[in-house]
């Protein structure tokens, strides 16, 4: 009888077709040297690609039953599709990594050796960003906004990466959350975490599809889940806009009594603080919005994703 624990990898997939055999050759080969001593599991999940990516996975789970796949009726993207996966492996820890060689191989049996020294949780960051400026001083800020105004902590250049041992994953499936921030999630549930340092790859073959749009649905996912700065700043803000306001007001009308013939009651000051004050009540309508949305997503129970097909479960 085969007592070898079971390691689960989830390799979300969209349109990389030039990644998914050699990531699978790759797992396969760690496996047969380093990682002699545990059985494997490959789940791809893939999220309605539209090149060749599926006719490949499909290849490779008719030649290999350890090879797995789930495919999505269409893109449901960017957390809800990797999570599902991660919820659907079977193994007793559970190994997230991108399709796209930029999280390395090479880093699994660190996962794993401190996985067996007890963490229950085992993560890759990045030593240093990739991204150029502009995105590093906005990932700046939100990483300080939320360090000083939530309880939980996001954790500095991770994106997902890592292992998971399936006592942590088995809370995730009790969660029932339809829009699920991953990173947040572990962050948040308070095991104790491994952080393994390593240097980002270059894409090996293919386009990402990450862009301004996909990072800031991740940060504004983060920001209304883990913090009230949003609405509190809204409130307080409109206080003090409206106190200046009627302070303003009552100088002026002061003045105006004091000097009725010298002060003209002219226009522009109303037109200022009308636009001042209009301004301010669009900006926090957005900000209430996100909030609203983020609200209005989880109260929908809908399915994190809906399967069109799976293969070797």
């Amino acid at each position: 009888m085969d007592n070898k624990k079971l390691i689960s990898f989830v390799i979300p997939c969209f349109n990389e077709e030039g990644n998914v055999l050699d990531i699978s050759n790759a797992i396969i080969k760690l496996f047969d040297n380093e990682l002699s001593k545990y059985n494997y599991e490959i789940v791809f999940i893939d999220n309605d690609s539209k090149d060749n990516t599926r006719p490949i996975i499909r290849e490779l789970c008719k030649n290999n039953k350890n090879i797995k796949a789930i495919f999505n009726v269409k893109n449901f993207g960017q957390f809800n599709s990797p999570y599902y996966g991660i919820l659907n492996a079977t193994g007793d820890a559970i190994v997230s990594i991108a399709c796209d060689f930029q999280e390395p191989v090479e880093m699994i049996p660190k996962f794993v050796e401190a996985w067996e020294a007890g963490y229950k949780i085992a993560i890759g960051v990045r030593k240093t960003s990739t991204d150029n400026f502009i995105f590093r001083f906005f990932k700046k800020i939100y990483y300080d906004l939320i360090k000083k105004f939530s309880n939980v902590e996001q954790i500095k250049m991770f994106t997902g990466f890592g292992l998971y041992d399936k006592e942590f994953i088995d809370i995730l499936r009790k969660l029932d959350d339809p829009t699920p921030f991953f990173r947040g999630l572990v962050a948040e549930l308070g095991y104790k975490i491994k952080q393994i340092p390593f240097e980002q790859g270059k894409r090996t073959k293919g386009k990402s599809s990450n862009n301004f749009y996909t990072l800031y649905d991740a940060a504004m996912l983060s920001f209304t889940s883990y913090t009230k700065i949003g609405l509190r700043f809204a409130t307080f803000l409109g206080a003090i806009a409206s106190t200046i306001s009627l302070i303003i007001a009552i100088i002026y009308l002061i003045l105006k009594l004091l000097y009725w013939d010298r002060f003209p009651a002219g226009m522009i000051p109303v037109l200022i603080g009308m636009l001042f004050l209009g301004s301010i009540q669009i900006l926090f309508i957005g900000i209430i919005g996100e909030y609203v949305l983020a609200i209005n997503q989880r109260t929908m129970n809908r399915p994190l994703v809906v399967e069109e097909e799976r293969i070797n479960f």
